[in-house]
């Protein structure tokens, strides 16, 4: 991967639905400050809260939704903004949109299993889902694709979050995705 000179770059953070991925994108954003890197974060929780408020999930609002995250994160790329994408994106095909569309792009697997993504579900999607209250989420009524050329695999299910965040940081530098 060759960085464009002035160009930012783009790391997603993808995995099941309460699988670690923001807080281990805010804890990279909070380490990448300490050495001076600025960061954007797109959070899907809060982009979706003012995008899609009364979301269905459905397939073709995804489809919408995650063409926009990667529309964003390229535009902010293009003009030397360093993003963290923090988003579900349980298609390969939108991940691999932001690939190549994005100059200089890394994916990190959030790897949970699901009963311990379902254990720690702060929204309560998991039950939500199981009860039928809520449809089309990943992992459990709907696929969720696992990346097949992440730069990056962590088991976020075996590590403090630190220790997760340093496990990040490093193999992203090892990768030449961040400094």
């Amino acid at each position: 991967m060759t960085a464009i000179p002035g160009e930012g770059f783009a790391v997603w953070f993808t995995g099941l639905p309460a699988s670690g991925k923001s807080t281990l994108a805010r804890g990279l954003q909070q380490r990448l400050a300490s050495r001076g890197i600025a960061t954007q974060l797109l959070d899907s929780d809060e982009l979706r809260a003012r995008l899609t408020p009364n979301a269905t999930y459905s397939e073709a609002e995804r489809d919408s939704f995650y063409d926009l995250i990667v529309f964003l994160a390229s535009l902010l790329t293009r003009n030397g903004v360093n993003v963290l994408i923090a988003a579900t994106g349980q298609k390969r095909a939108y991940r691999n949109a932001a690939r190549a569309a994005i100059g200089h792009f890394c994916e990190v697997f959030v790897a949970c299993p699901p009963q311990v993504c379902r254990s720690r579900d702060p929204k309560a999607l998991w039950q939500k889902a199981e009860r039928g209250e809520i449809h089309h989420l990943p992992g459990v009524d709907a696929a969720y694709e696992a990346p097949l050329q992440a730069e990056v695999i962590v088991h976020n299910d075996q590590l403090a979050v630190e220790d997760a965040v340093t496990q990040v940081d490093s193999a992203l530098a090892a990768h030449g995705c961040i400094p």
